[in-house]
């Protein structure tokens, strides 16, 4: 099964200086068939505008991954952690037994980015966090792994969730493929371009919840970046 879900349908709000949508019920947005994806609860497409951001707020017992698509995003948390990631790059958060943060946009352009919460297999451990650059040149043409919480994904940023996160970048005509195992399901947002997946076609921004599949075959219409996530 294949349900498209198009950018103009998710939830979504204004905040001056956030746009936000989002592909599941979050804050203010709420709809009974879209609260969550297996263990994917939150898939939100932010616009943070310049020297603005999230200030420091609290989470417990979820693992965030924030995938930066332009700009770039500085980190800080009550671990004393602070860092920079920045387009194409990713940084996972495991909030645990709890975690203060900021997430603030200091640059002079606005940052887009996908942030993406995955319930974690178990509660109450240490909170964590960790950032890695990932050249888009090394995703040219078929998927790489950013972040995972499977066996054999060693080069990946570590999540404590059965789930993987990857992505691909793909130019025009090029096609790649995906292996789904049995029994999971795979949420799948182009960032950039226009794809076609078995055979649906999905721009840029638009939610595909994929169940029941075991190979995608996702062909580019134009040049297209593509973020996916694997959960249980």
């Amino acid at each position: 099964m294949i349900e498209l879900r198009p950018y103009n349908t998710l939830g979504g709000a204004q905040h001056g200086w956030l746009e936000t949508r989002h592909h599941f019920s979050f804050a203010n947005y709420y709809d009974p068939k879209r609260i969550r994806w297996g263990h994917l609860r939150v898939w939100n497409d932010d616009i943070i505008a310049p020297h603005t951001g999230f200030p420091a707020h609290p989470h417990r017992d979820m693992e965030i991954i924030t995938y930066v698509r332009s700009g770039a995003i500085t980190h800080q948390d009550s671990l004393g952690n602070r860092g920079r990631t920045e387009a194409g790059d990713v940084q996972v958060m495991s909030a645990g037994s709890g975690i203060i943060h900021s997430e603030m946009n200091e640059e002079n352009e606005a940052t887009q980015l996908f942030q993406i919460w995955i319930m974690p297999d178990e509660k109450g451990l240490p909170p964590s966090w960790g950032t890695k650059p990932f050249p888009k040149e090394q995703r040219s043409g078929s998927f790489i792994t950013l972040a995972s919480g499977l066996p054999g994904d060693t080069d990946a940023l570590p999540i404590r969730a059965n789930a993987r996160l990857v992505a691909a970048t793909l130019k025009a005509g090029q096609s790649t493929e995906y292996h789904i195992a049995p029994g999971r399901k795979v949420y799948l947002v182009p960032a950039s371009g226009e794809i076609e997946i078995n055979g649906v076609v999905a721009a840029a921004g638009d939610g595909v919840a994929i169940s029941d599949e075991s190979l995608l075959k996702v062909s580019a219409q134009q040049d297209s970046e593509i973020v996916l996530v694997d959960v249980a």
